[in-house]
């Protein structure tokens, strides 16, 4: 008997609780205070001459004009921009992590690096997306992912969770993010990499399903098939997914009018 709409639904919603922790671990950290920077001017009381503004303040100042979560950069973006900013940090970082095994742990070494990162990034992806449209409903985050992933339409009832099913999704997302929870807890590069690939395993478990996800164009399966430039294959046909994903989840905002400008 195939997977049920019940069971995959049992598999995604701690997937998108697990994604929060995530996707905040792969924003821009902000070691020079750069959203809380105020340009010379703009202040209520600021006579700051431009003599006495240092090399090291003027060079801040352009680093603030970088695009990246919480400047003022990036408060001025669309919202079409800002989910093209999500697709190449997803991709980027899902590249990155598959280059490097040692920082998904033990589990890069048993999953295949396309399927595990790549179902992951894109699960990752389209929460990012549907975040920026200001969708952050669990139930129609889970309804997203199981469309575009899965090509199943599913329409969840607003019935509230038992307090045992919310017990068990939350237990379950805390083993997905593992060490980048919890007080004091810093997002490194090691610890959100090791999560996207525990995410990577949690879509593993309907391992028969994911063939239905997003991929790349034929021609990048058969680079892959090559010996030596096969991986440059594997990770252009990743790179295509993500993008196509993306689309999709788009197209499923604009059908349930979730939407912004």
């Amino acid at each position: 008997m195939g997977m049920t709409d019940d069971d995959l639904v049992a598999v995604l919603r701690p997937f998108v609780r697990a994604t929060r922790p995530v996707l905040d671990g792969l924003r821009e950290t902000d070691p020079f205070g750069l959203r809380a920077r105020v340009t010379p001017g703009d202040g209520p009381n600021d006579d700051t001459s431009e003599e006495e503004r240092t090399l090291a303040d003027k060079i801040l100042d352009a680093l603030a004009s970088v695009k990246v979560p919480g400047t003022a950069a990036w408060a001025g973006m669309g919202v079409a921009a800002r989910s093209d900013w999500w697709v190449y940090r997803v991709g980027r970082f899902t590249t990155l992590i598959a280059a490097i095994p040692g920082l998904g742990g033990a589990l890069a070494r048993t999953l295949p690096v396309s399927d595990a990162v790549g179902a992951a990034g894109e699960g990752l992806l389209l929460v990012a997306i549907a975040g920026e449209h200001g969708v952050r409903s669990e139930d129609r985050l889970v309804e997203l992912l199981a469309s575009v992933l899965f090509q199943r339409e599913l329409r969840l009832d607003a019935r509230e969770l038992t307090a045992e099913e919310d017990a068990a999704a939350d237990a379950r997302a805390e083993e997905l993010t593992g060490d980048l929870t919890g007080t004091g807890k810093r997002a490194t590069l090691k610890r959100v990499g090791s999560a996207v690939w525990r995410l990577g395993r949690a879509l593993w478990s309907v391992e028969d399903e994911l063939g239905k996800r997003p991929h790349g164009r034929f021609y990048h399966q058969w680079i892959g098939l090559l010996p030596v430039v096969g991986v440059i294959g594997k990770y252009l046909g990743e790179w295509s997914g993500l993008k196509r994903a993306a689309r999709q989840g788009r197209l499923w905002l604009s059908r349930h009018d979730l939407t912004r400008p």
